[in-house]
């Protein structure tokens, strides 16, 4: 009796797998037969691998999401035009993730999948795209293979203020210098990053405009600019790294600050941990940071030098009357200085252990001379001559 039931089991199973692969195959070719009738009269069909795998795949589509899979928008309304950037080496996969997280796509399987029904897997291109919510699943795809638009290379140095890189932004063509501040002064909450600012700090964008090489489109509007910005942080500043940031008892915006103040100050790569260190040594003792690049940030543009961040006097340590002296003020600055590189950012959240409470420049290369005490940062001040 068990034996005629395991049979009986094995002829079901086996009779619903025939009937479903019949089903796909049967849908498969009525597609192609359709095709065919809105095609010129004479249409002959040679039977390929890759012609069977696409016709299997858009049925499949078909019969999961419906037959308008192809056609349908995430937004059909919303014609706001989306910065898109596809990077060199990033996978279908990768791309259709940054849809999803940039509101272009719904679903990345999907996005995957028609990909492949259209041959567009192994054929989007390195670039920059301008996009919208209200295209297509297929319009996009198309966009991703031809429609790259005409862009500059545009490097970010670590530790350049907003106003720097709205100048150059500008200078190359990108976007409106005035525009790009215009936005990045205004305040927003859709980047998780961006929420858990103090109370009185500046709400601009000082610090999360991620240092870094771009492709960016000419002439941009300044919001799809900033925009490619801040993903960019966002994919680069790992949920790891935030994690351990948040080890240390201050705000992710707190560290941040910090880390800005870190990269002004260190020159010499090998030294950024042990300067991070020193800061890390005074704030928990509530001893000032008296950082001298917080003293030029706040006396901004200097006519006379014709730049950002002019030298500091020595009497300018007591004279400049601004939150961001951290002379005369203990703890952060309200804000970053800055926007740090990754190598400072990682600086700070792990900085060197050490002794040394002080550090001056040495006036050479941009290396400097640590000292723990006050009286061997005197010594040291005497050795290597004034600030």
């Amino acid at each position: 009796m068990n034996s005629v039931l395991r049979i009986s089991l094995r002829f079901v199973i086996l009779v619903l797998t025939l009937s479903i692969v019949g089903f796909i195959m049967v849908g498969g070719f009525w597609y192609m037969w359709q095709n065919a009738q809105g095609q010129a009269p004479e249409i002959s069909y040679t039977i390929t691998a890759e012609k069977m795998e696409e016709t299997a795949l858009t049925s499949y589509l078909h019969l999961r999401y419906g037959r308008d899979v192809m056609g349908r928008a995430v937004r059909p309304n919303d014609h706001q035009e989306v910065t898109f950037v596809v990077d060199a080496g990033e996978s279908v996969y990768s791309v259709a993730q940054n849809l999803k997280q940039m509101g272009l796509i719904e679903d990345p399987e999907i996005f995957r999948r028609v990909s492949q029904v259209m041959r567009a897997d192994k054929d989007i291109q390195v670039g920059v795209y301008t996009l919208r919510p209200s295209m297509t699943v297929q319009e996009i795809i198309l966009e991703l293979r031809h429609g790259r638009v005409p862009t500059a290379i545009v490097t970010i140095p670590e530790g350049w203020r907003m106003e720097q890189i709205a100048e150059l932004l500008e200078q190359e063509g990108v976007t409106s210098a005035a525009e790009f501040l215009r936005v990045a002064n205004q305040p927003r909450t859709d980047y998780s990053f961006l929420t858990d600012r103090p109370e009185g700090s500046p709400m601009n964008l000082e610090g999360f405009l991620f240092p870094d090489t771009y492709q960016m489109p000419l002439n941009s509007p300044a919001e799809n600019v900033v925009g490619v910005l801040l993903q960019n942080w966002d994919r680069r500043v790992s949920p790891e790294l935030r994690a351990q940031a948040a080890e240390h008892g201050l705000t992710l915006y707190e560290i941040i600050t910090l880390a800005s103040i870190v990269e002004r100050e260190a020159v010499l790569a090998e030294e950024r941990t042990l300067i991070a260190g020193v800061f890390w040594n005074r704030l928990r003792i509530d001893m000032r940071l008296q950082a001298d690049p917080t003293v030029s940030y706040a006396k901004g543009y200097s006519i006379e030098q014709g730049r950002w961040w002019p030298g500091m006097l020595m009497e300018e340590a007591e004279t400049v009357n601004s939150p961001y002296n951290t002379y005369l003020h203990p703890g952060l600055p309200p804000g970053p200085i800055c926007s740090p590189g990754l190598a400072a950012i990682k600086a700070t959240i792990e900085p060197a252990e050490t002794d040394y409470m002080f550090f001056r420049s040495k006036g050479d290369d941009g290396s400097h001379v640590f000292a723990v005490t006050y009286e061997e940062h005197l010594r040291n001040h005497e050795l290597y001559g004034g600030r």
